[in-house]
């Protein structure tokens, strides 16, 4: 028992006099070494880039739409010959496209010869026959009631002669001209609606059968609306004098697909309508695209670009270097003390990664353009000078 109790507290003393050196160190009032502060992030800054021919670009979602449509009918009732196309293809103005039984108006023609020929011969006996009358009535052999019978039958031969000329006329168009049934523009067709040995039912009215479609393609249209304050806009933009159709030919809009993301296709404006809609406060105007290969296709979705104000200077800085504060935007500047400053910023529209700074920034401003994430307002940080990237053009579009 004794002898454990000596053990222990030989560990005890031990343990005392490591710890001593330890404590004795806290009594002397020396503070432990600490290690060195980190030195300030770096960034890069850049000053706004200055453009003198900036130009702001509005965006709408429009349809195209042909400038041509025609529904091909007969002219002629008659049955289905032969379909002289395939579904689907481009087709120019005068190609021949259906053919209706010609039997039929052959026969009609002939007929109408025919009789043509009988009232030439019967205006030809009338002639002669007035011309004996002249002399007879000289010689009181006949009476002058029974010349003026003669004359007068003259003159229906005369009538008759003229109206079986016609009905030839008639015949010949409809053997030569509407039994073959024409493109009457240049376009794609679509399929047919009729096969070949149906009755095809004809006339003028609107009754009749459509065979098929046909829209013109080069060029096409495009259409779109935009409300009212866009359009007080756009007229001053493209008032150049003369009429309020003229000034609208000279605006150059350009437009880009769906799948595409430029705006590569050039067209321009050809009409905008007559009145606002008293409904959405909108205004239809329209465009025109030249399409030589049949890219664009009736009722196809696109957006189209139209410039929303005339050129004018503006600061841009790279739209990565923008933050956002609730619905505030800002940028951070660097001071003369290399110091994180917050600005607040009014924005326009985007240039190619680029965006135009309306208000909130001088030109000689030193901004972050890279590394805003690690920087935060009144931190020191350490600025390396980089002029940024040029947009690939002074155009400016909407987000």
């Amino acid at each position: 028992m004794g002898h454990t109790a000596n053990r222990a507290a030989r560990l005890i003393l031990a343990s005392l006099a490591l710890l001593s050196p330890l404590l004795t160190g806290c009594g002397s009032g020396q503070a432990p070494a600490q290690s060195a502060a980190p030195p300030p992030p770096t960034v890069t800054v850049a000053k706004p880039i200055i453009r003198d021919d900036v130009m702001d670009q509005d965006e709408y979602v429009g349809r195209f739409v042909a400038i041509d449509s025609v529904e091909v009918r007969s002219r002629l009732s008659g049955y289905l010959d032969k379909v002289h196309f395939t579904d689907g293809q481009m087709v120019k103005k005068g190609d021949l496209l259906f053919t209706i039984d010609r039997r039929p108006f052959q026969i009609a023609l002939d007929q109408a010869r025919a009789n043509l020929a009988q009232a030439r011969a019967n205006l030809a006996f009338t002639e002669s026959d007035l011309v004996r009358g002249q002399q007879l009535v000289q010689d009181r052999t006949i009476s002058k009631q029974v010349f003026d019978q003669r004359a007068q039958a003259k003159n229906v031969a005369e009538a008759a002669v003229a109206a079986n000329e016609a009905l030839v006329h008639q015949a010949e168009l409809d053997l030569n001209e509407y039994s073959e049934i024409r493109a009457p523009i240049d376009g794609r067709i679509g399929d047919r609606r009729v096969s070949p040995g149906n009755l095809v039912p004809g006339g003028t009215s609107g009754s009749t059968t459509v065979l098929a479609t046909i829209v013109s393609m080069d060029p096409i249209r495009f259409e779109f609306t935009f409300d009212e304050a866009s359009y007080l806009r756009y007229d001053r933009v493209a008032r150049r004098g003369g009429d309020a159709a003229s000034r609208w030919m000279n605006t150059t809009v350009k437009l880009k697909l769906l799948d595409e993301t430029e705006f590569k296709h050039e067209g321009h404006m050809d009409f905008v309508d007559n009145a606002i809609s008293q409904t959405s406060g909108t205004i239809r105007g329209r465009a025109v695209f030249p399409n030589p290969d049949g890219l664009f296709t009736p009722g196809m979705f696109g957006r189209v670009q139209v410039p929303g104000s005339a050129k004018y200077k503006a600061m841009l800085v790279p739209d990565v270097a923008i933050g956002t504060e609730q619905t505030k935007k800002y940028v951070m500047v660097v001071d003369a003390d290399d110091a994180a400053r917050q600005r607040y910023v009014t924005i326009g529209q985007a240039i190619d990664g680029l965006r135009v700074i309306r208000g909130g920034l001088s030109e000689s401003d030193r901004v972050i353009i890279n590394g805003l994430m690690r920087v935060r307002p009144g931190a020191k940080v350490t600025p390396q000078e980089k002029a940024p990237a040029t947009a690939g053009g002074p155009t400016a579009k909407a987000d």
